[in-house]
Parts: structure tokens; C-alpha cells; sequence
């Protein structure tokens, strides 16, 4: 089923790039920007952690966390967060069980080729846990300040 604007996001936990375990509900009373994407150092998906990375003072101000989602394994995590020095936590969700449930693992094409895949999705979750917008299939460009203006919208 498909998720909808106002309805309870789904609750989970799952390890953080230094293995610790972090879970959705820990962040209640703030905005969270919950994004999911393909794959730690890809072209794109640096490119919107980047993105990310650079706007934090702005989203923090907002009263805003961003946790980014990714099948990746928490050393990847490491290595990416490293690299690239990110300074917001990425979850590991190997068995793909959120990614799931927010609908962001699905068909994708590429070259007339079908495969299953992470659908790049953001879900903005307010302070009281509900989901108050949907990004799908999210182009990188100009991601985050759409992000910004709706959370100043919501903020209002």
C-alpha cells in the first residue's frame, strides 16, 4: 500500500554508519528528512549527500534531522561519510525491510532493462511522526531547496 501525506511514517530502527542503532522515534518533536537513495559514492547519489552536507546549518536552523537510507553496509557508510566528509547520519538497511515499507525499493528501468532497485524518494516526517510530504523519484537538482520551501511552508 501505498503511503500517504498525514499518515503515521513508519517506525524503525536500523544501524548508523558506527553501528549504533537508531530508530525513527527518537526523533519526535523535530522535522526529519528521511531520504533514500541507491548507492554510497555513485555520481548522483554524491551529489545529493553533498547537496545535503552543505545545506545542514540552513536545515538545522529549521529544526530539521536528516538521516539518509541506503542498502549499503554501515563500513560503506563509513567510507562514504569519510570521503566526502557528511555531517548527518546514514542508516544501513541491508534487508531492504524499510526501504519497503516506505515504498522506496521497486521496478526501476534502465536501457529498456527492468530491475528491482531503490527508488530515490524523501519523506518529510513531522515532529509528530506523521508523514507531511512525498518526494518520488526524486531528481538531484534542485532537491533541497524544494525541501526548504516546504518545510518553511510547514513551519508557517
Amino acid at each position: 500500500m501505498e503511503l500517504q501525506v498525514h499518515q503515521e511514517a513508519p517506525l524503525f530502527s536500523l544501524p548508523n554508519q558506527d553501528n549504533a542503532e537508531i530508530a525513527l522515534r527518537d526523533f519526535r518533536g523535530s522535522f526529519v528528512v528521511l531520504y533514500f537513495y541507491p548507492k554510497d559514492k555513485t555520481p548522483g547519489c554524491t551529489t545529493e549527500a553533498c547537496d545535503f552536507r552543505d545545506s545542514m546549518e540552513s536545515l538545522s536552523a529549521l529544526n530539521v534531522v536528516v538521516l539518509g537510507v541506503s542498502p549499503d553496509s554501515v563500513k560503506s557508510h563509513q567510507s562514504f561519510i569519510e570521503k566526502e566528509s557528511l555531517n548527518f547520519t546514514l542508516l544501513s538497511d541491508s534487508n531492504k525491510e524499510v526501504l519497503k515499507s516506505y515504498g522506496a525499493w521497486g521496478l526501476k528501468k534502465l536501457y529498456g532493462k527492468e530491475y528491482e532497485g531503490v527508488v530515490r524518494s524523501t519523506f518529510l516526517i513531522d515532529p509528530e511522526g506523521k508523514i507531511a510530504y512525498i518526494w518520488k523519484n526524486v531528481k538531484v537538482k534542485g532537491h533541497i531547496q524544494a525541501i526548504k520551501e516546504k518545510l518553511k511552508e510547514l513551519q508557517t
